[in-house]
């Protein structure tokens, strides 16, 4: 069982740091769940900067507690959880990273950890999503928290692998499952009429921030429970889905977005999906002018996708039980 460093032995701001200061290990006996930082950005298409969000997010990580108070659970212990260091880039060379990415992560699909993924750009979710079928077989259900769409089909002409294609690449690669991929928060400005059509190709339900606003984050949650709770889902949130008042530190920063509070209103409820991966990417703390809230909120979010797994986990086996 693994635990973070005791607080009352080591004061939070000593040592190095990992993810909520839990052990940095690369053996996966034992291991449940594991974060990993995807340090890239050379996929953007606006402001680079979210290579420094793995550490950033570990950084801010380090208040995070053992026990999660609306979940009952204490995540770590659940789901035995690691630090399992970064996947190494090759800086400019997207093809190689993304290698390295899908070569990284595929063991740890393939030995049933579950991976909490600090990303990096939106870009990396394609070759982690890859990892994932690779190891077993399978497609999986998308939950997409973002400000846009990332459906569209080039950048610059030809460029067809960039932060804002990737959910169209995976549904072509078969990785996601069609008829149940969603996304929520969507508010950005488009680049022509015909992209609202283009991205209802590919995406089963988006909740735009209107939606989420005249329905309320409780009944979006139970729209998204019903249909991903009876499959493998796959979660990824891209920070900016937050309005820049709760996360400034990002490349393309869309005003009118979630709050920190509705987010997790949104997530909580997950706990009845079966959550194979999740990551928070497009943290990019050199924008971020308090020099903290957005890798907090990235920390925060990602230590809510554990305690819904962990609670996932606990209420499954409990229903098992004799």
């Amino acid at each position: 069982m693994t635990e973070p460093t005791d607080v009352t032995r080591s004061p939070r701001f000593a040592q190095v740091a990992t993810f909520a200061r839990l052990p940095l290990r690369r053996e996966l006996d034992g291991v449940g769940s594991a974060f990993v930082g995807i340090p890239w950005d050379d996929a953007t298409s606006f402001r680079s900067g979210a290579r420094e969000g793995p550490s950033a997010i570990r950084n801010h990580s380090r208040l995070l507690r053992t026990y999660h108070l609306f979940q009952k659970v204490y995540p770590f212990r659940v789901l035995d959880t690691v630090d399992f260091g970064d996947i190494d880039p090759v800086p400019g060379f997207l093809d190689d990273t993304f290698a390295r990415i899908e070569e990284g992560l595929t063991p740890l699909f393939r030995a049933g950890v579950v991976p909490f993924i600090g990303g990096g750009d939106h870009s990396i979710t394609l070759p982690v999503l890859r990892a994932q079928k690779a190891a077993t077989g399978r497609p999986v259900r998308l939950l997409h928290f973002d400000a846009h769409y990332d459906t569209w089909d080039t950048y610059w002409g030809s460029q067809r692998y960039t932060h804002g294609t990737w959910v169209r690449r995976a549904y072509e690669e078969g990785l996601i499952e069609p008829g149940h991929v969603f996304q929520v928060g969507i508010r950005s400005s488009l680049y022509a009429a015909e992209d609202v059509e283009n991205n209802a190709r590919y995406v089963d339900r988006t909740f735009t921030i209107e939606d989420v606003d005249r329905e309320g984050p409780e009944a979006v949650a139970a729209s998204l429970v019903r249909a991903l709770s009876d499959g493998p889902t796959y979660v990824s949130v891209d920070i900016d889905v937050l309005d820049p008042a709760f996360a400034p530190g990002t490349g393309t920063p869309e005003p009118g977005g979630l709050s920190t509070r509705e987010i997790f209103r949104i997530l909580r409820p997950l706990a009845a999906v079966n959550v194979v991966g999740f990551d928070v990417v497009e943290v990019a703390p050199q924008y971020d002018h308090t020099g903290q809230v957005t890798a907090l909120a990235a920390a925060n979010l990602l230590y809510e996708g554990l305690a819904l797994t962990a609670r996932h986990r606990t209420a499954g086996a409990a229903s098992r039980a004799p």
